[in-house]
C-alpha cells in the first residue's frame, strides 16, 4: 500500500474510532440525562453518529476501516467512565452532559478539520466527511443552545 493511501487509512479509521466513541458516550448521556428531551437529543445523536459510520464505510469499501462492531477506544472508555462520576456529583446531571456533548462535538470538528486537511483524499470522500463536520457544527450549536437554557 503506497504512503498517501495509508494515510488517508489512518485518517479514515481515527474518524470511526471517534465516532465509535461519541456513540457510546451519546449512549451514557441519555442513560444518565434526566429530563426526557435531554434524553431523546443524546439518543438522536447515537443515530447520527451511526449513519456517520456506515456513510464512512461506504465511501471507501476498498480500505480496511476495522471491525463493524462498536467497541470504542480504550480513551473513550475512561471518558465515559468520567462522565458517571460527573453525573454522579452534578448537582444537574442533564448540563453535566450537555457540557460533555460540546466538548465532545468540539473535538469531532477538529478531528474532521484535520482529516479535511488531508490533501490526497479522493473529492467525493472529501465531500462526505465536509457534511458530517457540518452536521457536527449544527449540534455544537443545538447542545450549546440546550446547555445555556438549562
Amino acid at each position: 500500500m503506497n504512503t498517501d493511501i495509508k494515510k488517508i487509512e489512518d485518517s479514515l479509521k481515527d474518524l470511526v474510532s471517534k465516532n465509535e466513541d461519541a456513540i457510546k458516550g451519546f449512549e451514557k448521556a441519555a442513560e444518565n440525562a434526566k429530563q426526557v428531551g435531554i434524553k431523546s437529543y443524546f439518543e438522536k445523536k447515537v443515530v447520527d453518529r451511526m449513519q456517520f459510520l456506515r456513510e464512512l464505510r461506504a465511501s471507501v469499501p476498498e480500505l480496511d476501516l476495522g471491525r463493524v462492531e462498536i467497541e470504542g477506544s480504550a480513551a473513550g472508555t475512561l471518558h465515559r467512565t468520567w462522565m458517571d462520576v460527573k453525573a454522579f456529583f452534578a448537582e444537574d446531571n442533564d448540563e453535566a452532559m450537555l457540557e460533555e456533548a460540546v466538548r465532545g462535538d468540539k473535538a469531532a470538528i477538529n478531528d474532521y478539520g484535520n482529516a479535511l486537511a488531508e490533501t490526497m483524499m479522493p473529492p467525493r470522500l472529501k465531500e462526505v466527511i465536509r457534511a458530517q463536520k457540518e452536521s457536527l457544527q449544527n449540534d455544537l450549536e443545538t447542545s450549546e443552545i440546550l446547555e445555556n437554557h438549562k
